[in-house]
């Protein structure tokens, strides 16, 4: 209640007081969360300004590009270069449905690159017209807050412009982090990784996370030989620890060579290449070294502390369930907060945040049922709790309801590779706490079963579903055997 107060408080303010400002709302970062909450403001009526870093495909601190990370160099040209490598594997899996291929099938790397690039170009287009059609005024040019109402920006000429406002949005995301090993500056991040002049013959990518298993997959696709060396025991630490196995089978089975518990210690330029040292001792020579080792909140040039806005120690903007930070006046959204850092949450947060502070309708971000998905080759999708995180959280027994298969099209192609599919339950409540896949349009599945995960869902209700035949959807309908009982006083199994 205290809170609705505030919000009603302020937008309550006489006319007068708004005239002291030049912008109600002044948005540093124009990425996914950015220009969402920008548009969404403007709708509500409220007068507001923008400032993105220039374009290019890769980024740097004074390089970027209306649209931010998932448009230029994220999810989208990623996917772009996912559905790229499958190809591989569908022509070799068509020669068994009829299909007469010559054994020797050509690639044009520069091709699939220059087609990924035109598509970019397209789409930061579509946001620079999406706030332009909203009534955004956009500047190009470096922002950093001055002050708990001011804002300047940097133009490309130097010059200095400077702005005040109501509200300050920051939004200016994450950067990809390299780890401090010597000769660090020979490898390369997932923004140099979407745009190489040529295809690597050897790549070594180092992580353990769903950017490093991504570029293995699609670097493995397109022909390269790959080694993919991280940390655990497993891929993609967090994600559920079965599901990990099976990613981590998937991708031997498609000829990446995994090297587990295993560190990079050093990078050497050589005449061949460049030579790759391990804490285990071992040495290989590489095109191309990949550093998937996580990301950073953007927000060194900010000017953040000076002005009493609060950071947590990997830089992440501390903010209050409302995206509210330290200062009343500053906001942020994204994965410069560091919460959860999917593009579909910036664009809910962007949504929250002007529906409080402009629609009078104060929102919280709900961070529950969130789907998500690696786009491996093939694909994991996961939405609610692993069974590690359920059995941690639960007060009765779960039950664990799992099928794995040969699908159909494999049947005929020969493709030696299981789709997997699991169902995590409360036992006395029957409703369903989570829900994985890995195989074949594993989040396209995954999006509808997070909608009845969000309705609360229980396992009787999805049994009484009737099925898609044949489909491999069907199975999370169809599957009626428990395949394990873990009472209370169970242990999750070891986060390998």
């Amino acid at each position: 209640m205290a809170r609705k107060m505030l919000v009603d408080e302020e937008m309550n303010q006489t006319n007068q007081e708004e005239a002291h400002y030049d912008f109600d709302l002044f948005v540093i970062g124009a990425g996914s969360g950015g220009v969402r909450a920008a548009r969404f403001s403007a709708n509500y009526g409220a007068k507001v300004g923008i400032c993105e870093l220039p374009f290019h495909p890769i980024s740097s601190e004074v390089i970027g590009g209306v649209g931010g990370t998932c448009v230029i160099r994220g999810c989208v040209p990623k996917k772009i270069l996912v559905y790229g490598a499958a190809f591989g594997s569908e022509l070799e899996d068509a020669r068994n449905y009829g299909w007469e291929l010559n054994e020797k099938l050509d690639f044009n790397w520069k091709k699939l690159l220059h087609k990924k690039t035109d598509e970019i170009i397209r789409l930061n287009g579509i946001y620079k017209r999406l706030l332009s059609n909203a009534g955004v005024k956009l500047f190009e040019g470096e922002g950093k807050i001055v002050g708990p109402n001011e804002v300047e920006v940097t133009q490309l000429d130097g010059t200095k412009l400077s702005y005040s406002a109501k509200h300050i949005l920051i939004a200016t995301g994450s950067r990809a982090h390299r780890p401090p090993i010597p000769g660090q500056e020979l490898g390369i991040t997932s923004d140099e990784a979407l745009s190489l002049e040529d295809l690597p013959k050897h790549a070594v990518v180092f992580g353990g996370g769903y950017i490093a298993v991504e570029f293995a997959s699609i670097w493995r696709g397109l022909g390269a030989n790959v080694d993919l060396f991280f940390r655990k025991e497993l891929p993609l630490r967090g994600f559920d620890d079965e599901m990990r196995a099976v990613v981590a089978r998937n991708l031997e089975g498609r000829g990446i060579n995994l090297h587990p518990q295993t560190n990079l210690t050093e990078l050497i330029k050589t005449d061949n290449g460049i030579k790759v040292t391990t804490d285990h001792g071992e040495e290989l020579t590489a095109d191309v070294v990949l550093f998937a080792t996580g990301r950073l909140p953007n927000s060194k040039r900010l000017n953040l502390e000076a002005v009493g806005v609060e950071l947590d120690n990997t830089g992440a903007v501390k903010v209050d369930e409302y995206s509210r930070t330290s200062i009343p006046s500053i906001w942020a959204v994204g994965d410069v907060t560091n919460r959860m850092n999917l593009t579909p949450v910036a664009l809910m947060e962007g949504t929250c945040f002007a529906k409080t502070v402009f629609g009078k309708e104060p929102s919280k971000p709900d961070y529950s049922h969130v789907p998500c998905a690696v786009f491996s080759i093939p694909p994991l999708s996961v939405v609610g709790l692993s069974e590690e995180q359920a059995i941690e959280q639960a007060n009765g027994d779960v039950l664990v309801f799992t099928s794995t298969f040969n699908p159909m099209k494999n049947t005929v192609s020969g493709r030696q590779e299981k789709t997997v599919m699991k169902l995590v339950v409360d036992a006395e409540t029957d409703k369903v706490l989570g829900a994985s896949m890995c195989g074949p349009d594993a989040p396209e599945i995954m999006q509808g079963i997070a909608v009845a995960l969000k309705c609360g869902a229980t396992k009787a209700q999805f049994d009484s579903t009737v099925g898609i035949h044949p489909s491999a959807a069907e199975e999370f309908v169809t599957m009626r055997s428990v395949s394990r009982r873990i009472t209370c006083s169970g242990k999750p199994k070891t986060n390998l």
